[in-house]
């Protein structure tokens, strides 16, 4: 799939490595996930518009780029993605953020809304989804739907690790995003954990069992 970008860094692939030990402590782990998700925003970002604006510097005048237009809109599905959202906030400081709380059914794995609230013209924004597990997919299925519903147009999603499964259904539903992931895993259990993965990254995100 074109629009499936799976990330080469080696820096990444480094700090995904350290996501990944189950030894990491709360502190480091939410730390690397910051530093993953700016990696990731480097590429992710690479096509925002620009257009050029009158810089005075000691020299003397120029024209010089600008990002154009609406601001970015960085939208984390709760909780997890909460975790990604400083590392891209630190590239683009006047972004927008948006927040989408979903939870999962123990038993059917199925989504459920709580909350969504989007900056206002959704419509105008690149539109960044943020959630560092790509599992099922159902999450990030009904995340990009409630932004459709709500205007947007521009989307992108960024998560740390996916299962194939869970790539392939959100990808079939959505065919019109792009999706940058850190790393591609192996599949997931019978629980609906991805495999190797990292265990459950918003409670090691914020310290909670």
């Amino acid at each position: 799939m074109n629009n499936v970008i799976e990330m080469t860094h080696p820096l990444i692939k480094h700090k995904i490595s350290r996501l990944r030990d189950k030894n990491t402590g709360t502190a480091e782990f939410r730390a690397l996930v910051e530093e993953i998700a700016m990696l990731m925003g480097y590429e992710a970002l690479k096509d925002l518009p620009t257009e050029n604006v009158e810089i005075e510097t000691p020299i003397e005048k120029c024209q010089s780029p600008v990002i154009a237009g609406k601001n970015l809109a960085i939208v984390p599905i709760l909780r997890a993605g909460l975790g990604m959202v400083n590392g891209l906030s630190a590239l683009v400081p006047t972004a927008k953020i948006g927040h989408i709380g979903l939870y999962r059914d123990e038993e059917t794995h199925e989504p459920h809304e709580y909350y969504c609230k989007l900056p206002d013209h959704i419509d105008e924004r690149l539109v960044v989804v943020t959630d560092p597990m790509l599992a099922t997919g159902g999450s990030a299925i009904a995340a990009v739907d409630f932004i459709k519903q709500r205007g947007g147009r521009n989307i992108k999603f960024m998560a740390i690790i996916g299962a194939p499964v869970g790539i392939e259904k959100l990808m079939a539903a959505h065919p019109d995003i792009t999706l940058y992931i850190g790393n591609i895993d192996r599949e997931l259990n019978e629980n609906a954990y991805i495999c190797p993965g990292l265990g459950d990254a918003g409670d090691r995100i914020f310290g909670t069992k």
